[in-house]
């Protein structure tokens, strides 16, 4: 499946699979620190190539991405993982080995090339995967979001930011509103929803921070801050998500 707009147009890995290698490596503002499972995700997107899809500008270079991969749930919010991000991946690999019927699609990302920011390429690849889970019969869309202005509050919890809202009632977050608009429901926070541990010398690299005292630590881009603790020479970086439920019709009864 394609989905073209003017000068834009959005294809699945599944339709061009030589686009792997472009799709992994855009730039995007993801912090270095970010670091998931690479095992799962190459697993990912080799066999749901047709859930990750590219957006081409009119010269054909890739201007963002939007990665999902499927799952089992039975449309009950509490069923969701607490760890969000983390638990996805695993849970389709264990639904999909197992033959379950993979009745949701779970967006993991959507990221824009850090000088496309601004062009609504969001919200163009969102409405692409969106359309892409409804062909598909997917019942609902859902997302462990993470959202794109709480790195400016690092200190805030999670449940009282996304509380916020602007005047005309919608998110504060730029993020949250995106899908909102486009008709997601707010869950819940998943409090764990990735983890990143790694000796001090592997935060210092990331970071380029010092690490030298106990205690929370504030990073650049981090919803939350680090823990540090120079005498097991460690640190750990627990991010918290909110799920949004897309809920799709003329899926699967």
């Amino acid at each position: 499946m394609s989905t073209t707009s003017t000068g834009l147009r959005a294809v699945s890995l599944a339709e061009r699979p030589d686009l792997e290698e472009a799709m992994l490596t855009m730039e995007s503002s993801w912090p270095a620190y970010i670091r998931p499972d690479p095992l799962l995700v190459d697993w990912a997107l080799r066999r749901h190539a047709g859930h990750q899809f590219v957006v081409l500008d009119e010269e054909g270079h890739v201007v963002a991405r939007a990665a999902s991969v499927p799952f089992a749930w039975d449309g009950d919010p509490d069923g969701l993982p607490d760890t969000g991000w983390d638990e996805a991946l695993r849970q389709c690999l264990s639904d999909t080995v197992a033959g379950r019927e993979l009745t949701t699609l779970c967006a993991l990302e959507v990221a824009v090339v850090p000088d496309r920011l601004a062009r609504n390429l969001s919200g163009y690849a969102l409405r692409a995967l969106l359309d892409h889970a409804r062909a598909e019969g997917f019942h609902d869309v859902v997302v462990p979001l993470r959202p794109s202005g709480k790195h400016r509050h690092p200190r805030l919890p999670l449940a009282e930011y996304i509380a916020r809202r602007r005047p005309d009632g919608l998110p504060e977050d730029p993020w949250l509103r995106v899908h909102v608009r486009a008709g997601a429901e707010v869950l819940r926070v998943c409090p764990a929803s990735m983890t990143i541990s790694g000796s001090l010398a592997q935060w210092r690299e990331w970071t380029g921070l010092p690490l030298d005292t106990d205690g929370p630590v504030e990073l650049p881009g981090a919803l939350t801050p680090l823990t540090v603790n120079t005498v097991h020479d460690h640190a750990v970086y627990v991010e918290p998500n909110v799920w949004v439920r897309h809920r799709l019709t003329g899926g699967r009864p």
